[in-house]
């Protein structure tokens, strides 16, 4: 009589398909699948209280997530802010990002905006003050206007899209860019549809 566990040998088992990694598991192929990382925009109803963006923020480095810009700034509600989060992730990615703010006490309501929402940054630009002329007449071309002005400088500040500014960063290296700050992506959806809390 030989003795061993009730069934089939184990050459006559079943055995699951798919990759098994360095200590045996097998590996999910949906998991394993390559997915190509795209830009979304997350818009976040935070309560408006002191260490609401460093927990964010927090939970965004523990994860990994690749932060393009966050902007975070009163709503007509004095207890609430907003947060506009872009991030460039893979799909699964995404995904998470959204379920773990979700997650965080202060977050109220988390949604992803349409590709087509409306996406405006604000720019300073400083360059040199040789030619005011002239870096006025650039300004011009992107909607901008000179806010400082001095023998040494001209700051120029303008809103837009990305990549309006991103352009208008390009033109104005001739006059020698000193200083360039960016907020980051502000972004509302069009039409009457808002992001509200819910009971």
């Amino acid at each position: 009589m030989t003795g061993g566990m009730p069934g089939p040998a184990p050459h006559d088992r079943m055995q699951p398909e798919g990759r098994r990694n360095s200590q045996g598991i097998r590996i999910d192929p949906e998991a394993e699948a390559t997915h190509e990382p795209r830009q979304a925009v997350l818009s976040a109803l935070v309560k408006h209280r002191p260490g609401v963006l460093s927990e964010v923020s927090a939970l965004f480095s523990r994860r990994q997530f690749n932060i393009e810009s966050l902007t975070v700034g009163p709503t007509v509600d004095s207890d609430t802010a907003r947060m506009t989060i872009l991030i460039e992730e893979p799909e699964p990615g995404i995904d998470q990002a959204k379920k773990q703010l979700r997650k965080l006490v202060p977050v109220i309501e988390v949604t992803e905006l349409d590709p087509t929402a409306l996406r405006r940054e604000l720019a300073l630009i400083k360059v040199g003050g040789e030619k005011p002329d002239d870096v006025n007449a650039v300004a011009e071309m992107y909607d901008g206007q000179a806010v400082d002005a001095s023998t040494e400088s001209v700051t120029v500040e303008i809103t837009g899209s990305k990549q309006k500014i991103d352009a208008a960063v390009e033109a104005f290296k001739q006059f020698d860019v000193q200083e360039v700050v960016r907020t980051g992506a502000a972004a509302l959806e069009r039409g009457p549809k808002t992001l509200e809390k819910h009971d």
